[in-house]
């Protein structure tokens, strides 16, 4: 008989998951609170990418809450992804929102406009949350690279303390992605990529819960999840299947052009 607890990208894989890192006697923490402790004991810190369906970040928000863990949303402004009432709702849950900032490409590579772009938009995601944190969104589509504009000014003038891709020390950690809707799809991620850290690889989601109930997962990591991928409705699952397949012969090429 057919059963949405058998796929990977559920919610049903997400809580086996979870579980697995509890099992284990890791501790999940947001960013911020990472970087405010930086603790020596086994750690993840859980990342989500709010890129579009808002509604589904705020599932996992939501099974995370009653597993008694926190993460960090990232917020792009842009419709697809700044829906303010689910964003206040994931707050209330006791969860990290940062600013999952792309002015770079939304300024069409102008970085003073980009800059001041980037202000409005802290200071508006602020109005709901003190955000702390930012990760820069891929933009795969783009030219412009989101980081370029901290090559020009100081993001911790604007009182952010962390950016995963600048501040993320991977010596004795991993960086895991769901980029290309596996966690070993390097050949289909154009920017999401953190360097150094351990070389396992690992295909599916349960594959990570085998390497973490047989104890050989590194002390750190930080496990990055795009939500809209992650669901328990087989038509919203099997959209997401055919459309990330798509998108992932297009990043191919696109990598291949830039480098």
């Amino acid at each position: 008989m057919f059963s949405m607890n058998r796929l990977d990208f559920t919610l049903h894989t997400a809580e086996r998951l979870y579980g697995a890192y509890l099992d284990a006697g890791y501790q999940p923490l947001p960013f911020a609170d990472y970087l405010k402790n930086l603790p020596a004991s086994n750690t993840v810190i859980l990342r989500h990418d709010v890129d579009r369906k808002p509604s589904n970040s705020l599932d996992m928000a939501k099974l995370q809450h009653r597993m008694g863990i926190r993460g960090t949303y990232y917020f792009r402004i842009v419709p697809a992804s700044y829906d303010v009432a689910v964003l206040k709702k994931i707050a209330a849950l006791g969860h990290e929102i940062g600013y999952h900032y792309e002015d770079m490409t939304i300024c069409k590579g102008d970085v003073k406009k980009a800059y001041e772009h980037f202000k409005r938009s802290l200071e508006d995601l602020r109005k709901y949350y003190p955000v702390t944190t930012v990760c820069m969104h891929g933009s795969p589509l783009s030219k412009w690279d989101a980081r370029e504009l901290w090559k020009h000014y100081n993001y911790r003038l604007l009182g952010v303390t962390g950016e995963p891709y600048f501040e993320l020390d991977l010596a004795k950690g991993i960086y895991l992605t769901d980029t290309g809707r596996m966690w070993d799809g390097d050949a289909f991620s154009v920017r999401d990529r953190i360097a150094g850290g351990h070389s396992q690889r690992f295909r599916t989601t349960f594959d990570i819960v085998k390497a973490l109930e047989e104890g050989t997962m590194p002390a750190l990591v930080m496990q990055n999840f795009h939500p809209q991928r992650w669901t328990n409705h087989l038509a919203e699952w099997s959209q997401e299947l055919v459309m990330q397949s798509i998108k992932n012969r297009v990043k191919k090429v696109l990598r291949k052009i830039r480098n």
